[in-house]
């Protein structure tokens, strides 16, 4: 245990497991829409949509279980009366967050896509103050909102005006609101619950779901070969393996030393969009700015910067 202590909380590995880990996160926007086409789901296709999503996440929640039982060598299953929160949890982080999700980022691109839900870092902290009214806001927190909004509303800027696409970047904005509630809901049942059980059997629950929800609506599963295969074993690895390495390294650290490198994710999100869907054409100075603006953001929150600690 000592050496394990010892070896997760240098400096060095907690560098390379957030890289890896937020590199991870920042290839699902590239990877959710190269998958569209893959599957030749069509943006219209909102059932169809529902059920991929369904797909990636009942298989991500059985890698998350069996990832956690190798490591802690015994089965890892949620007891009966742990179900109902277990639902609770999914009704958020999986079937609420995603479908949002996956439904916007058919309709605006993996650029847009990973900067504007880079904001969930700062919907989460206004949720935990003002909605469930565990934390208190510090000039930090303050400063580092604004700076994430601002850097929102700079992606959105056409022509001088702020437009939303409804269908697209509105919809991810509003997966990051669903996010923050689970967020808040993982803080509270972790004190009572394994928080690798929760987030696995909550991804099973979630992707079930979905799944039947997408068939009730008429969406059909489609089959596209090996490639098609791989690809979704590699969205389902994404969420199992950057969840439990991200969870090794807030177990032996403090969060504000592995989460201040959370605004590797919307970097990572944007350049391989450009290199994978080859959106590089779509990007322009707004989103270097509205980028850096959230980068920013995201640093100031989590950054141990004494005179912007006091309470506002």
């Amino acid at each position: 245990m000592v050496k394990l202590n010892s070896f997760f909380s240098s400096k060095l590995v907690i560098f390379l497991g957030a890289l890896i880990s937020c590199s991870l996160w920042g290839s699902a926007f590239p990877c959710i829409k190269l998958g569209y086409q893959v599957f030749k789901i069509d943006s219209a296709a909102t059932a169809d949509i529902i059920i991929f999503a369904g797909e990636r996440f009942a298989l991500a929640g059985i890698l998350v279980l069996v990832f956690a039982s190798i490591m802690k060598k015994k089965l890892i299953l949620p007891r009966l009366d742990e179900i109902p929160d277990v639902f609770l949890l999914s009704l958020f982080q999986t079937i609420g967050q995603y479908i949002l999700f996956y439904i916007g980022l058919a309709h605006t691109s993996g650029i847009n896509g990973s900067i504007i839900n880079s904001l969930s870092s700062f919907v989460a902290i206004l949720v935990a103050v003002y909605g469930f009214r565990i934390e208190k806001m510090d000039r930090k927190k303050a400063l580092g909102c604004a700076l994430g909004v601002a850097g929102v509303l700079v992606i959105n800027l056409t022509g001088g005006k702020i437009a939303f696409n409804v269908a697209g970047d509105l919809m991810v904005l509003l997966s990051t609101v669903a996010y923050a509630i689970s967020s808040t809901l993982i803080k509270i049942k972790s004190q009572m619950h394994d928080t690798v059980m929760l987030s696995g059997a909550q991804f099973i629950v979630g992707g079930l779901v979905m799944m039947a929800v997408g068939s009730v609506m008429g969406g059909r599963f489609h089959v596209a070969g090996a490639s098609g295969v791989m690809l979704l074993v590699y969205l389902a690895l994404i969420s199992s393996v950057a969840y439990t390495l991200w969870g090794i390294l807030l177990k032996y650290n403090d969060v504000s030393n592995v989460s201040i490198y959370g605004f590797i994710t919307p970097i990572m999100g944007m350049i391989l969009s450009m290199v994978i869907l080859s959106e590089g054409q779509d990007f322009g100075m707004k989103h270097v700015v509205g980028l850096l603006a959230i980068s920013a953001g995201i640093y100031i929150v989590n950054a141990d910067i004494k005179f912007l600690i006091d309470q506002a």
